[in-house]
């Protein structure tokens, strides 16, 4: 049974029903549950994924969150059950286990979409969640290098959505995005997925005005294991290529 904070697809359409609040409650649990076993089994952190459409990211948008029973409606209650999920885990786990938190403006059929259309609401965004126990968090762009609001004047108009993240909040910020690459992902599925090498020219640079912390590779890695071996030594030379059949291995 399909179900969401509205029983709305991304596209607006219906999908599926609404969850209940004691659904809520089942899936906190499950997530807590899911929390514990990777401590008990050694892990030192987990992720938490609330980006792309998926889940928690619906109770984030206001297009796929029209509730009015304290978990849409503002932003404040928009972001309610997930910071509550991440309380509910920073609970269970203790101090020592790290949580990332990664998340999204984009959904996967709207590259256009914002929870944020401010600096000032993605504060009202992020804030709950690490007064809920996040370490780190994630935000997920398919360009690393695109302004989060280029409508903004000056070095605000420049600053990528991890630099906003950071800025923010003052967390450890993981970027991602087409690094090393100059193609987005999204044209594998059109069948357009081979990227040809650049550098990490703007990559250094956003590093270098303090924009994050760590750097999250997925395609650069699939087509070169070694890639980042070889930008260490100097061997840029070496890179690989991503080409439309790696992503083969992943299946």
């Amino acid at each position: 049974e399909s179900v969401g904070p509205s029983g709305l697809g991304l596209d607006g359409t219906p999908a599926g029903r609404a969850l209940t609040t004691a659904d809520l409650d089942a899936l906190r649990d499950a997530w807590v549950d899911a929390a514990v076993n990777a401590k008990t089994t050694g892990f030192d952190g987990i992720e938490l994924h609330g980006a792309h459409g998926y889940l928690l990211d619906q109770f984030l948008w206001e297009r796929t969150n029209i509730r009015s029973d304290g978990y849409g409606g503002t932003i404040e209650a928009r972001v309610r059950f997930p910071a509550e999920v991440v309380s509910a885990i920073r609970e269970a786990v203790g101090p020592d286990l790290a949580i990332v938190y990664r998340y999204a403006q984009w959904k996967s059929n709207d590259y256009t979409a914002r929870i944020a259309a401010t600096p000032e609401e993605l504060a009202r965004v992020l804030t709950p969640l690490v007064e809920a126990g996040v370490d780190v968090l994630h935000p997920s762009t398919r360009r690393h290098w695109e302004p989060a609001f280029p409508e903004l004047s000056g070095v605000d108009g420049e600053l990528g959505l991890a630099g906003w993240t950071r800025k923010i909040t003052g967390l450890p910020t993981i970027t991602v995005g087409s690094v090393g690459l100059d193609k987005v992902f999204t044209t594998t599925f059109a069948g357009k997925g081979d990227s040809n090498v650049t550098g990490i020219d703007r990559l250094l640079k956003q590093y270098e005005a303090g924009e994050f912390d760590i750097v999250a590779l997925g395609r650069a890695l699939l087509a070169d294991p070694e890639w980042v071996r070889k930008l260490r030594e100097g061997r840029t030379d070496e890179h690989i290529a991503y080409r439309q059949e790696h992503l083969k291995t992943l299946t």
